[in-house]
């Protein structure tokens, strides 16, 4: 009983191996699927990037505008502000790593 289950253990955990890409023999067709499969996270990560840093950079501008009873002055300064720090974020999320 405790062979069988060590052979169906080495079994599973083989497959294991060649489904996250841990097995050598298909380590380069395993990178290229890891590839493709993380270029929508890179798009999404990105978009969120975008997207959350311009809401945190308006919704601080309009708590402002609304503290100092102004017209739109910090609304149109944080939202400049928040846009930037977006394609800043998503320049660093998708630039080269450096040698």
């Amino acid at each position: 009983m405790g062979e069988e289950s060590d052979e169906s253990f080495a079994k599973r955990l083989k497959a294991a191996e060649r489904r996250s890409g841990l097995n050598e023999k298909d380590g380069k067709a395993t990178a290229a699927e890891r590839d493709e499969q993380s270029l929508p996270a890179l798009a999404l990560r990105a978009g969120t990037e975008m997207i959350s840093a311009l809401i945190v950079g308006v919704a601080i501008g309009w708590g402002l505008d609304r503290w100092f009873h102004t017209r739109a002055i910090f609304l149109i300064f944080f939202a400049l502000l928040g846009g930037s720090a977006g394609v800043l974020n998503v320049w660093r999320l998708v630039k080269p790593p450096q040698a």
